[in-house]
């Protein structure tokens, strides 16, 4: 697994496409039990080399139940984005992960971590990759229907303070769908 995640660190597959140069964000460990596969670094996580080392990683972190020493435990939580380095911004917020990424890296990851108990897809990227013509028509209805995708996956739509309107506007996740969330990282453990 070491190995592997050298040769991440040192990819410049998609080099031309990246405003601020390649600097893959990624951990994990062979012993890893849960998998966080979200978007793609955004500017603050790019300058520090740490995911989710901002406000949508406390958010995060908070609707995990977990403190920063926890979440950060590669034998405990691999960090998987669909795009490891930061994208760029557009008009409305940063670009979509680069689509070069988890195809190319993803499979040979997870053949590395044989103990993942659950993967959380955070976001219409990790979920349309990894669901397919499984998930919703929307985004809203895949989260609202997360129970079908469990035990293998937990959906969840991006923690980014910018999403406080959806939460206002469904409350269900936050009585329903992070209670069980919490109840599964604790499972876990």
């Amino acid at each position: 697994m070491k190995k592997l995640l050298q040769e991440i660190k040192a990819c410049t597959l998609c080099a031309e496409h990246l405003p601020l140069g390649p600097r893959p964000v990624v951990t994990g460990h062979k012993d890893s039990k849960i998998a966080i596969i979200g978007q793609a670094p955004g500017t603050f996580v790019h300058e520090s080399g740490i995911p989710w080392d901002d406000k949508s990683g406390d958010n995060l972190r908070s609707w995990m139940g977990l403190d920063k020493t926890d979440f950060y435990e590669t034998k405990k939580i691999a960090i998987v984005p669909m795009g490891f380095c930061y994208p760029g911004r557009g008009k409305s917020g940063d670009l979509p992960p680069r689509p070069e990424c988890a195809p190319h890296w993803h499979q040979s990851i997870f053949d590395k971590m044989k103990k993942i108990e659950l993967t959380i897809l955070i976001g219409m990227y990790a979920q349309k990759y990894y669901l397919g013509d499984k998930r919703e028509r929307t985004l809203t209805a895949t989260v609202k229907n997360y129970r079908q995708y469990l035990p293998q996956y937990f959906v969840l739509p991006h923690p980014s303070p910018r999403n406080n309107i959806w939460q206002a506007k469904n409350p269900w996740f936050k009585t329903k769908v992070l209670p069980d969330l919490k109840k599964a990282i604790q499972r876990i453990g």
